[in-house]
């Protein structure tokens, strides 16, 4: 490993490392519109050039000037051995300057409309690099918005011609929808006729744009990003494990957006899961527990359906178990814990295991890990599948309940899938059984149920989840639980506790108020909340110590990976209090 020295700071680098690359990597900020590590580097912005000097092998290794001191691209450059690379020389300088000025000669003055403002590295850049004033005094060339596909606007008159999301279409999706079309001062981004942008990664073209050129139809001025919160989380709809932030302001959900992680999903998301988090919010939310009632179903307390629930269970039959893949490994483990307690010989079954097509495989520039869409469509199969066979014998996958179920008195279904998931085969494998449905929407399933428990989805509750590959990756809980749901974790010790002779208390959930209507028009940190009655706090590090007592699940302590602490979007605004 060699050194190079960059604006004074001395740093390493392997070879076949490009200066930019150990910027980037070493915290020297260079300026940068154009390179993307997970593209080709077409080294056409400009701005990233700096003043070289390397040792000259034929002058005794003394530093001489590369290319007589001509500015090179730092994207395109290879580290050397001995290298100094400086872009506050003079003619650095100058140089920025000047992109940053012909880059902004056409670009409006919208920054206070723009979805991009406070994460724009054209604010940041003209700020830092830039003159501080325009020079232009002529009439600006104007560029029309675009539809370029289901998901993505673009504001062509804002564009910077960087072509990230051509590159990405070529040759990350491979799909070639967008091109440059016209030259000079009218040339722009297009789709080409009759072909929109809608491939399965689409929407990281929004991601990948440095200025506001391309924005998400679904979060267009709904909220401004320095207000918002994000926590990390894992895919919580397919068995990718890729890595995401769950972007989120006083209890709602507004965006999910890639995380980096080399080993997962490099730089990118599905548009699935990138638009799969609508569910949270939906308005077939199970907003609080029933129970049925002289053959109706009706609103109960917690520990009146709690109660029935048990009855139910402890009545003539088996109890038959169907834990959901959607669930967290910490909730499968608390579920089969509580209802062992119940009915101590009761039957666990996998749930539904949704599968879509085929894997597809998208390859990344250089030797960057290939991103890979999964086919099934459910985050935590194996990890529920690992938490059953470590604590019971496992009696079977969802196809050998729909065999068993009319052999049990009551059922215990818990689902949490993002949409309705009710087949006519389930629906006639359980008419005849007790049911307690575990669920997040409204389903058939509820005018079937004895019971309903409404329960919390992946935003309101933390855990883990076992991807397809077996890696075990802990995801944080971004927002309160929505109305008067629990999450599947709670619920277990609620009925631990009412069925060990306990009682109920009022108590604050361990992670903020619980939300329990958001009136239309406001916000939900000006909505009602209450304290809703609990047994013990499903506290998930204390459950994945239990867990840690099983040998087949020690891997739950310790080497599980953790995911980072909450971080605030981070925006180039200065925030003031007035």
């Amino acid at each position: 490993m060699g050194t190079i020295t960059i604006n004074g700071l001395v740093c390493e680098f392997e070879a076949g490392e490009k200066i930019l690359d150990v910027a980037n990597r070493s915290s020297v900020e260079i300026p940068q519109y154009c390179y993307h590590k997970g593209l080709s580097v077409p080294a056409q912005c400009r701005i990233c050039l700096a003043q070289i000097s390397a040792p000259n092998p034929r002058n005794d290794g003394k530093l001489e000037l590369m290319m007589g001191g001509k500015l090179l691209p730092t994207c395109s450059t290879d580290a050397a051995e001995g290298m100094v690379v400086t872009t506050e020389s003079d003619s650095a300088v100058a140089n920025q300057k000047a992109v940053m000025e012909f880059l902004l000669i056409n670009h409006p003055l919208d920054c206070p409309v723009c979805d991009q403002a406070g994460e724009c590295t054209l604010q940041d850049f003209s700020f830092a690099y830039g003159r501080g004033h325009s020079r232009f005094t002529d009439q600006k060339v104007k560029q029309p918005k675009k539809d370029l596909g289901p998901n993505v606007y673009l504001y062509s008159d804002r564009c910077i011609l960087c072509t990230r999301c051509v590159r990405f279409a070529d040759e990350v999706a491979g799909t070639t929808e967008l091109m440059i079309d016209g030259r000079g001062n009218q040339a722009q981004i297009d789709v080409f006729p009759g072909v929109p942008l809608d491939n399965p990664l689409a929407s990281n073209v929004i991601d990948l744009c440095p200025v506001g050129a391309l924005l998400d139809k679904d979060f267009l001025f709904s909220q401004r990003v320095w207000f918002l919160k994000r926590t990390a989380g894992v895919d919580p709809l397919t068995s990718s494990g890729d890595n995401i932030w769950v972007e989120h302001n006083q209890g709602l959900v507004y965006r999910l957006k890639p995380r980096e992680n080399m080993g997962m999903n490099t730089w990118w998301m599905t548009d699935e899961v990138r638009y799969g988090w609508k569910f949270v919010h939906s308005e077939d939310r199970l907003v609080g527990p029933m129970r049925r009632e002289h053959g109706m179903m009706v609103e109960a307390s917690w520990s009146r359906a709690y109660k029935q629930a048990i009855e139910m269970m402890n009545a003539e039959g088996t109890v038959g178990v169907v834990v959901s893949p959607m669930l967290t490994s910490e909730e499968a483990f608390a579920l089969v814990t509580a209802v062992r307690s119940i009915d101590g010989s009761a039957k666990f079954y996998v749930g539904a295991v949704p599968v879509d097509g085929e894997d597809r495989v998208f390859s990344n520039a250089g030797d960057a890990k290939d991103f890979v869409l999964r086919a099934e469509k459910a985050p935590n199969a194996r990890g529920v599948r690992r938490v059953l066979e470590s604590m019971v014998a496992l009696d079977g996958e969802f196809g050998s309940f729909l065999r068993d179920a009319g052999g049990f008195g009551c059922v215990v279904l818990t689902g949490n899938y993002p949409s309705n998931w009710v087949t006519d085969q389930l629906a006639k494998a359980v008419a005849e059984c007790e049911i307690v449905l575990i669920d997040t929407l409204d389903s058939s399933l509820v005018e079937m149920a004895g019971v309903v428990l409404p329960s919390s989805t992946f935003a309101e509750k933390s855990g883990s989840f076992e991807n397809c590959d077996g890696v075990v990756q802990h995801f944080g809980q971004a927002i309160p639980g929505q109305h008067a749901s629990k999450s599947e974790g709670q619920i277990a010790m609620d009925l631990v506790e009412l069925g060990s002779g306990g009682e109920l208390t009022r108590r604050p959930p361990a992670f903020g108020a619980q939300i329990v209507d958001a009136q239309p028009g406001q916000v939900s940190g000006a909505s009602e909340s209450v304290n809703l009655e609990r047994g013990e706090l499903f506290d998930v590090d204390a459950v994945r110590v239990e867990m840690g007592r099983i040998e087949s699940l020690s891997g739950y302590v310790g080497s599980i990976v953790c995911a980072p602490e909450d971080q605030l979007v981070e925006s180039d605004m200065e925030m003031v209090t007035l």
